[in-house]
């Protein structure tokens, strides 16, 4: 199976298996996002999810949370979100904010002024798993950089490291003490805990990595106020995304249903290559067992509001009047 195929099929086990929200394919740095990559995230809920589900079922932009809008009273719009933002970003911000009912939007003569519908509640979610996958051992690539960065950060709860390969005392030596490791078999859908994650300390300042040079290392210390902020941000990525970030391909080999594992869930499943695909890079006419058809007529937001937390169209706090008003 490939590492696409390994990744679905694990994120369909944990989803059978826990509570909570994930996600696939999020950025895991503070300063620079995008340096580092976490193949699935594992979101579990706090005291206030509820609270959170029932505003909007995708992403709150992280500037309107720690904009000074509240709940309590509405302000002019430019003065409900951070002085930092650039106008057009914030007039984007506002406007994404109004569509997803985090904001209420109404007209006082010719200005505009924006509320929060309800409060946002910073203890919605608990302990978040990081998972790396790397299904095959035998080639690791960047595998124990990367997990070193990660721990050295500590911007998750805990990092974990899931194979399908046999894993032996070498392997354990090339990697952080911290990090867990699973052997998770797609075939089967069984995972056995080869070791324990260590808790990391996401409370305390963590160091990111920035950049390699051959003289030098460019790296930056993440305070802990900056992790919490991150913290949050990831949470709210996860929660928006989800896993289920592909489209089934216009063809007749997919069968979404034939994978015994995944019972719960539709994954793309080609019975040409007997796998689970990737439809953006193995699918197309260039394929040699491509067949013509419609895809297959999936709700995949229907499936993930089934089985996991997230609340798919949730009532909201939005008032009727504001509900009712058109702003133009």
């Amino acid at each position: 199976m490939s590492e696409y195929g390994f990744e679905l099929s694990l994120c369909a086990h944990l989803e059978r298996e826990r509570t909570g929200v994930l996600a696939r394919q999020l950025g895991g740095g503070v300063h620079a996002p995008g340096n580092r990559v976490l193949d699935v995230v594992h979101v579990e809920p706090g005291p206030s999810f509820d609270e959170r589900a029932a505003i909007t079922e995708r992403r709150i932009p992280d500037p309107a949370i720690r904009g000074p809008a509240g709940p309590g009273r509405a302000r002019p719009w430019r003065g409900a979100l951070p002085d930092d933002l650039r106008d057009e970003s914030a007039r984007r911000i506002a406007d994404a904010c109004v569509d997803r009912g985090f904001f209420e939007r109404e007209r006082r003569g010719s200005r505009e002024y924006l509320r929060q519908t309800a409060r946002y509640p910073d203890d919605w979610f608990g302990r978040v798993l990081a998972v790396e996958n790397k299904p095959d051992l035998g080639t690791p690539g960047d595998l124990e950089r990367q997990l070193r960065l990660d721990v050295s950060l500590a911007l998750v709860d805990a990092v974990v490291l899931a194979t399908e390969s046999h894993v032996t005392g070498a392997h354990l030596n090339r990697i952080p003490d911290a990090v867990g490791v699973w052997r998770y078999h797609p075939e089967s859908g069984e995972l056995d805990v080869v070791r324990d994650p260590q808790p990391l300390a996401v409370d305390d300042p963590g160091v990111e990595l920035l950049d390699e040079h051959p003289a030098r290392t460019d790296v930056a210390v993440v305070d802990a106020a900056e992790k919490r902020g991150a913290r949050r941000r990831l949470a709210e990525r996860a929660y928006g995304k989800g896993w289920r970030t592909f489209a089934l391909p216009d063809c007749e080999r997919v069968a979404p249903d034939a994978d015994p594992v995944a019972d719960h869930a539709t994954l793309p499943y080609c019975t040409h290559h007997d796998r689970v695909v990737d439809p953006a890079r193995d699918c197309g006419t260039d394929c040699p067992g491509h067949q013509p058809a419609d895809a297959p007529d999936v709700d995949l937001d229907a499936e993930r509001d089934a089985h996991g937390a997230w609340i798919r169209d949730p009532d909201g706090r939005r008032t009727r009047q504001s509900g009712l008003d058109a702003f133009e």
